[in-house]
């Protein structure tokens, strides 16, 4: 019997306007594994996100975590199965009026789950996994580069011990040097906490570096699943062609008008 799906969406649409985002996304996450989402801008990528978070509602489709259809949960229950994830948004987001520890432990901090000397502990604890020193916690996010910030804000992702983590984008604004270390730190704070990881990048090293499976997601719809390490090398025509940069190949970019 094959073990349930930690994440799987069936048939999720979801429009704005006369736009159509999501066209029937059918997608399956492996538990304890990590899932990589490629597709080019405006392909649907953050809205999946947004749409598995509660964040926007799908219009149809179910989405079910753990096996459990979120939409048919109680508010409370719902609440309490998306407090197991964690995020690292694109661009660190965060809190510029507060220093590094209490970035790290905002979500525990506001949920009242711990108190300020212990986050403080805690800041510094999971800090040291990322690579940081303890004393970064009393700096200001403005006093740190961008590598820097975005091993914080990994920190804040990983602080709550979540079940089920979220990646947008990781890599971007940094150099392959630093890209690949933030990948790295990744993979084992992910393998630490016995998480499932999805992420969604444009990078195709990265995705190689941090994906155990993979999709491509074209005009809403879910095209090639497989994995990470195949990509470049599938056989599909449209993933190739985008984990390669080629010019040529099915997917053309659209005019404007």
């Amino acid at each position: 019997m094959s073990e349930t799906p930690k994440i799987r969406l069936r048939g999720l649409r979801k429009a704005f306007g006369e736009k159509q985002v999501l066209d029937g996304v059918d997608l399956e996450v492996r538990a304890r594994h990590s899932m990589v989402l490629l597709g080019g801008s405006g392909s649907g990528k953050s809205v999946t996100v947004k749409c598995i978070l509660g964040l926007i509602p799908p219009d149809e489709g179910v989405i079910e975590i753990d096996g459990q259809d979120v939409a048919k949960l109680s508010r409370r229950d719902r609440a309490a199965l998306l407090d197991r994830t964690g995020m690292l948004f694109q661009n660190g987001a965060l809190f510029d009026s507060l220093p590094v520890w209490e970035n790290v432990c905002f979500k525990l901090l506001a949920q009242r789950r711990i108190t300020r000397r212990a986050a403080r502990d805690r800041a510094a604890e999971v800090l040291a996994q990322v690579g940081l020193a303890a004393s970064v916690g009393d700096l200001s996010p403005a006093e740190l580069s961008g590598g820097m910030q975005k091993r914080v804000a990994l920190a804040r992702a990983i602080a709550a011990q979540p079940d089920i983590i979220f990646f947008d984008e990781p890599t971007t604004g940094l150099d392959p040097i630093m890209g690949a270390v933030i990948d790295g730190l990744i993979v084992d704070c992910v393998e630490r906490l016995g998480a499932t990881a999805f992420s969604i990048t444009h990078d195709m090293a990265s995705a190689r570096r941090i994906g155990d499976d993979a999709a491509m997601i074209h005009k809403g719809r879910i095209v090639w699943t497989g994995s990470a390490e195949a990509l470049g090398h599938t056989g599909h025509p449209m993933v190739d062609q985008f984990a390669n940069g080629s010019r040529e190949g099915p997917i053309q970019m659209e005019l404007r008008r």
